[in-house]
């Protein structure tokens, strides 16, 4: 793709998302345009065209059965989109092909404008930035808080280097910075395995964040929490917002009302509808195949 070229689509892309401002919501996409020019690929996640995630005409079937059918989505740095849907919509399936651990059988997914995550493995793409938390949390139980962040921090992990690894003090900041982030200050040497369940879903989010992602794939985080720790949970995404981009699939509509700014709703593996919380409460598509009256 040359400079001039690449000028000309994001040119193009400016102008129909100016076009398209006073729609938001109404698309695939939020209003805002899919596609956009490509630059050559490589491990830097490039957002200058405004996107981290995008997705475009992505189909899937298992054995005759289409769970994804011509989804086009994208999200923007920092965003914070939940993503809602009855059971079977899909939603687990796209979080699949966006880590590589299913592939599709057409379409387009890039991680910002040049990284094309169908070209990666799910390891590889976990080493990119993009971090997935599924619904049960995964920590090691024997080990305490500290333990786990400790282990989950990007060094090397051949058997020398992790006889001899020893938390630098930048390192140590950050795991300081994590441990208040997740609001496990106070339970520093406290054993995983005693903590709570909505402690347990914290501390896995926290060894995500170690990590360094620049993508955070959220699977109902916050099924089985009490309300003080679904509270405080909100609270801990609403800090992560803008600094990460996160995808949360959810069913609490009083969580996703206080996290949410565009809600993504898919049905039979596509989009559809997608706004503010109320716009698609709202939608009589959505009342009938999923909210009910």
């Amino acid at each position: 793709m040359t400079p001039d070229l690449l000028e000309q689509g994001a040119k193009r892309v400016e102008e129909r998302m100016k076009a398209l401002a006073a729609q938001a919501g109404q698309t695939a996409s939020g209003g805002r345009t899919a596609g956009y020019s490509r630059m050559k690929q490589g491990d830097e996640v490039d957002t200058t065209h405004g996107r981290i995630l995008y997705l475009e005409n992505v189909n899937v079937s298992f054995d005759g059965f289409k769970a994804i059918n011509n989804l086009s989505l994208d999200i923007a740095p920092g965003e914070l989109r939940c993503i809602i849907g009855p059971n079977g919509a899909g939603k687990t399936t796209m979080m699949d092909i966006i880590t590589g651990k299913t592939r599709p059988d057409s379409g387009t997914v890039f991680f910002g404008s040049t990284i094309d995550l169908l070209r990666y493995k799910e390891p590889e793409i976990a080493q990119l930035g993009i971090g997935r938390k599924f619904q049960k949390p995964t920590v090691f139980e024997q080990l305490s808080v500290f333990e786990n962040l400790e282990l989950a921090l990007k060094t090397n992990k051949g058997v020398k280097a992790s006889m001899f690894f020893k938390v630098d003090s930048a390192q140590g900041d950050r795991l300081a910075d994590i441990l208040h982030t997740i609001h496990l200050s106070d339970s520093l040497n406290r054993q995983a395995g005693n903590l709570s369940h909505g402690q347990k879903q914290w501390l896995e989010i926290g060894m995500l964040l170690m990590q360094d992602p620049k993508l955070l794939l959220l699977d109902e985080p916050v099924a089985g929490m009490t309300d003080e720790e679904t509270e405080r949970t909100a609270e801990l995404f609403l800090t992560l917002k803008g600094k990460h981009s996160l995808m949360v699939v959810e069913h609490d509509m009083s969580f996703i009302n206080t996290i949410s700014d565009i809600v993504t709703v898919l049905c039979d593996g596509s989009v559809l509808a997608q706004g503010t919380l109320a716009q698609v409460q709202a939608d009589e598509r959505v009342i009938e195949v999923y909210l009910g009256r």
